[in-house]
């Protein structure tokens, strides 16, 4: 019952989830000079630059907390 719960938890954070725009101040000035296509672009380099250092940490955090959880 538990996984079942955080499974449509986790679907229905991902199916509303709202476009992200994680850009630092200086991507955002450099962005802005370079025009609206250009600057998704780096909008989305930015976003998959920061999706391996998440999934790593994600990783090892589900590690601890199996190992942890089973005492």
């Amino acid at each position: 019952m538990k996984t079942i719960l955080t499974l449509i938890l986790g679907a229905t954070l991902l199916l509303t989830a709202a476009p992200a725009s994680a850009q630092c101040s200086i991507c955002t000035k450099t962005a802005s000079q370079m025009g609206h296509k250009p600057a998704k672009a780096l909008n989305a380099g930015i976003v998959y630059l920061m999706f391996a250092p998440l999934a790593i940490i994600g990783f090892l955090g589900y590690r601890w907390w199996r190992n942890n959880g089973q005492d």
